[in-house]
């Protein structure tokens, strides 16, 4: 009689096992896939944590949930490319079927963006483009460059009976949409001779910063007369400057930011109006478009948008509207 060799048994059992482990290694390098199917869109702002973006990523998720939309909300915690470019990368290598972005630079952000697009993601920008063009298929923005920059003009001139110096206290002196607004504000300020600009300086999206730069624009320039803070952190951190200066209702403090951010300053007279969009509408938008361009593949010169009704679409840009005027009449009546 025979005996078995007991070698044979366990050497099938061994390539039994490594078929088994392979399989599973294979299985877990595949791409992350959504829930059940859904269309999964990245948003990422210039940064996460303040009220501006936060009031977008809640009009976001109120598209996300009427549409069926898996969405992915990440940014950096500082103004920061770097971090976008890096936070990107792994939204590519997820392979999300949209990624839209606001870029903090829009030179160096298109590199990144123009993989995701070699890749076969859908690419928006939001809020700020990038450059080139060619780096993203549409561009979600807020209001007209036009409308932005000539309205803040308007509105200081207006407050201050179009005389004085005046000084714009910005974002960053790389984001793209705050310099196509600064160069709309200087198409518009020959209107008005008797303002003049005396300086513009960055406080990088921190209202810390903003504080202690316009601190210093008041040591520098104490004859000034008018200060445009023009994002939703650099302009209550410039009224909150001109509050401790003692200079509240003499100094104007006017820009783009959020109405509960600026509530207090408008209820103590530091700052009598301010302009901003809706952010909440705006993150609304940008989920809209990412779905329709990832149904569609291109838009036509008008889309339909859930509660925002018509849109009109121009040059590969999509357009909320006209910017709000905010004072004590109505500050109080929004929830961003």
């Amino acid at each position: 009689m025979r005996l078995m060799n007991p070698v044979k048994p366990a050497i099938g059992v061994c390539v039994a096992l490594l078929a088994l482990v392979l399989l599973v290694s294979t299985v877990s390098c595949k791409p992350e896939s959504g829930d059940s199917g859904k269309l999964r869109v990245g948003l990422m702002p210039k940064l996460i944590g303040i009220d501006f973006f936060n009031a977008c990523e809640r009009g976001a998720r109120e598209a996300a949930n009427e549409l069926g939309v898996e969405l992915v909300y990440d940014g950096p915690t500082a103004a920061d490319v770097t971090k976008q470019a890096e936070m990107l990368d792994t939204w590519i290598t997820r392979r999300l079927d949209v990624i839209a972005v606001a870029p903090n630079d829009p030179n160096a952000l298109a590199p990144t963006l123009k993989r995701a697009r070699a890749a076969g993601i859908k690419v928006l920008t939001w809020d700020a483009d990038s450059n080139p063009a060619d780096s993203r298929d549409y561009f979600v923005n807020q209001a007209t460059p036009e409308s932005m920059g000539f309205g803040l003009v308007d509105l200081m001139a207006r407050l201050l009976k179009e005389k004085g110096k005046v000084a714009i206290i910005t974002g960053s002196l790389t984001a793209a949409n705050q310099n196509i607004w600064i160069g709309f504000m200087k198409q518009r300020l020959p209107k008005y001779p008797d303002l003049e600009l005396v300086t513009i300086l960055p406080s990088e999206e921190n209202q810390s910063l903003a504080f202690r730069v316009a601190q210093d624009l008041l040591k520098s320039y104490p004859d000034i007369d008018g200060i445009w803070g023009l994002t939703s952190v650099s302009l209550p951190g410039t009224a909150e400057a001109v509050r401790q200066a003692g200079k509240s209702g003499k100094i104007v403090v006017t820009g783009l930011s959020t109405p509960k951010q600026m509530s207090q300053y408008v209820h103590d007279g530091t700052v009598d109006e301010f302009m901003l969009f809706s952010p909440v509408d705006l993150g609304y938008l940008s989920v809209q478009v990412a779905k329709l361009v990832s149904d569609q593949g291109s838009l036509g010169p008008t889309i339909a948008a859930g509660r925002l009704g018509t849109i009109t679409v121009s040059d590969q840009t999509v357009l909320l509207g006209d910017p709000m005027l905010f004072n004590i009449d109505n500050v109080d009546n929004f929830d961003f």
